[in-house]
């Protein structure tokens, strides 16, 4: 049964530009969450005809799938590199209470409360 809600994989040139990504991401709620690994992590890839290694840093970010294009072209737009990766993974379940909490904080509007 899949849950409507998605894992990205995004990497990112340094992590100053990870954490900016990840803070405009969630104040736009476009995820509700995205965890940044700090410690680089070393890419090997296929760039231009060419073997190519880098040092990146790597967010992994929680969100649904209808907000993922949103998302994407937000990434697109703050990130640095010509070609970032942006990768979508379905998660198939999880905990209910994490996974409303997911469609929670992404919701387009903030639940309605009662003014006393």
């Amino acid at each position: 049964m899949m849950s409507g809600k998605i894992v990205v994989l995004v990497t990112c040139r340094s992590a100053r530009e990870a954490r900016r990504i990840a803070r405009t991401i969630v104040a736009r709620k476009l995820a509700a969450c995205a965890n940044l690994i700090s410690t680089p992590v070393e890419s090997i890839y296929r760039w231009k005809g060419n073997v190519e290694s880098a040092k990146e840093f790597l967010l992994v970010i929680k969100t649904t799938r209808k907000r993922f294009a949103a998302l994407r072209n937000a990434v697109q737009g703050l990130h640095s590199y010509d070609l970032p990766e942006i990768i979508a993974l379905p998660i198939s379940d999880g905990s209910r209470k994490y996974l409303a909490w997911i469609d929670e904080s992404v919701a387009a509007r903030l639940p309605s409360r009662k003014i006393r």
